[in-house]
């Protein structure tokens, strides 16, 4: 309760949480480590995600007064399979691992038919949609997509042109309930930097991030939002969103312990 988006269903969530819960079956640097009963219960989640991989939603920006199957949904569902086959692989559960690979392909597919559009040479809001949205950038974190691929070279380039506004991003171009977008969401522009990084781009990405860095307040904080006319604050402040954006921003253009031996 508290506002209207409890009444939404918002099908990338089983994704997000099997994301974060992934690395604690891989990264050993950890001190307490997931084993086989921790995946099972995970499945779970899963076959939630395989169940609603084609369903309409409210979508990732909770939108009240449309339904659709958003791209970036599908998206997190295909990453909550995905996730499941390596984390099986991992534990040498090769039945599970093929199993969940076999539906993490399944999506895979229907994205790619689904979700590009000839006419706009991008992946689009959603499947059988024209108009784009910021959230297809999620591609490239999640690894669905190799950065060489031109779709999604061509995606970033699209998004840039249609929703960029200087080093700010809208995230998406069609009007919603309150209208046409006005102010930039951070986010959406933190994933255009880890994009233009990963296609290559890096000296694009780390002038977008510099600048995006001045829009923060004394004490280094930052809001849900920024006016591209202004650069004054919008919306929740401070947004832990933008902060995760700041963070994996410099993360993702720093140079590698490698390169400083």
């Amino acid at each position: 309760m508290g506002n209207q988006a409890h009444e939404h269903f918002q099908h990338d969530t089983y994704g997000h949480v099997i994301l974060g819960a992934a690395p604690a079956f891989f990264d050993q640097r950890l001190q307490m480590t997931a084993g086989e009963h921790a995946f099972r219960l995970l499945e779970d989640l899963g076959e939630q995600a395989w169940a609603l991989h084609d369903q309409p939603d409210a979508g990732i920006w909770e939108l009240r007064s449309r339904a659709r199957i958003h791209t970036s949904s599908s998206l997190m569902c295909w990453a909550a399979c995905d996730r499941l086959a390596r984390i099986a692989a991992r534990l040498g559960l090769r039945d599970r691992a093929g199993y969940w690979r076999g539906r993490a392909d399944v999506i895979h597919r229907k994205i790619l038919e689904g979700a590009w559009s000839e006419e706009r040479q991008a992946f689009v809001e959603s499947f059988g949609g024209r108009t784009l949205d910021a959230s297809v950038l999620l591609m490239g974190e999640v690894n669905f997509l190799p950065p060489t691929d031109p779709r999604f070279g061509a995606t970033v380039d699209a998004l840039s042109r249609t929703l960029g506004r200087g080093p700010h991003m809208l995230r998406y171009e069609e009007a919603d309930d309150f209208g046409v977008p006005e102010v930039g969401f951070n986010i959406c522009a933190f994933w255009r930097v880890d994009a233009l990084a990963r296609i290559g781009r890096v000296e694009e990405a780390r002038e977008y991030y510099e600048e995006l860095l001045g829009a923060r307040n004394g004490l280094g904080l930052m809001s849900e939002d920024t006016s591209f006319e202004t650069n004054a604050g919008w919306g929740n402040f401070p947004q832990t969103y933008s902060m995760v954006g700041i963070i994996n921003g410099a993360m993702r253009l720093s140079r590698s312990w490698e390169s400083q031996l």
